[in-house]
């Protein structure tokens, strides 16, 4: 039976924290020099937050701020990460290009599903040349919930899926994958949580692992 695997982006293909901490100091560098901002990047905050959508970002990183602000630092950061990213500062987690082929060449369907914005997403997808697997990729920006859980339903009901598995690092990934009917793969890596991935269906500490559970989705009770 043909499997679909939707990936989360951050986190869980992309080594996000390589051009998160320069990218939030630009951000935060830009609020000092308008006299918004007075302290220290907030970058381990930042780090326990990750994952979910960037507009509860700045509600936490920045509470006392107006809408309008955090609006305005969210844009700039995006383009910080953007211009990083197309710099090459980022990088793929080990082994996403190989594992990527090995799911193509074994009749699997790759999707990702994210909590990043679409530009975000695109400049990744553009630099690393990800859509010569990917059949599409989604932002949560494509949806009005800002909800994971709904993200991959619309995924789901697209291209018909009735049989797979989310791959991801956080509880909004596992939460997902049990909403929708579909195996929650649990990927330890920068940003996880052992409280979440304990939720998982099968955890991993890399994606090579993926080539050896592919016969094990179908056997695993949804």
């Amino acid at each position: 039976m043909a499997q679909s695997l939707i990936f989360d982006m951050d986190g869980t293909l992309f080594q996000t924290d390589k051009i998160l901490e320069i990218s939030l100091d630009d951000a935060f560098s830009r609020l000092r020099s308008l006299n918004k901002w007075d302290q220290e990047t907030p970058i381990d905050k930042y780090r326990e937050i990750m994952g979910v959508p960037l507009p509860k970002v700045w509600e936490t990183l920045l509470p006392d701020h107006s809408v309008e602000e955090r609006e305005q630092t969210d844009a700039y950061f995006l383009e910080r990460l953007i211009e990083n990213i197309s710099r090459g500062k980022g990088a793929l987690y080990p082994n996403v290009k190989e594992v990527f082929s090995y799911l193509k060449e074994n009749d699997c369907s790759i999707y990702i599903a994210s909590n990043g914005l679409t530009g975000y997403l695109e400049a990744i997808v553009s630099y690393y040349h990800l859509d010569e697997w990917v059949t599409e990729t989604f932002s949560i920006q494509q949806i009005e919930s800002f909800n994971k859980s709904d993200l991959v339903q619309g995924i789901i009901k697209k291209y018909s899926i009735t049989n797979g598995a989310v791959v991801g690092d956080r509880l909004s990934d596992i939460n997902a994958a049990k909403d929708n009917g579909l195996v929650s793969i649990g990927c330890n890596f920068d940003f996880a949580r052992e409280d979440e991935l304990s939720q998982a269906n099968i955890v991993i500490d890399d994606l090579t692992e993926l080539q050896t559970i592919l016969s094990k989705l179908k056997q695993i009770a949804y």
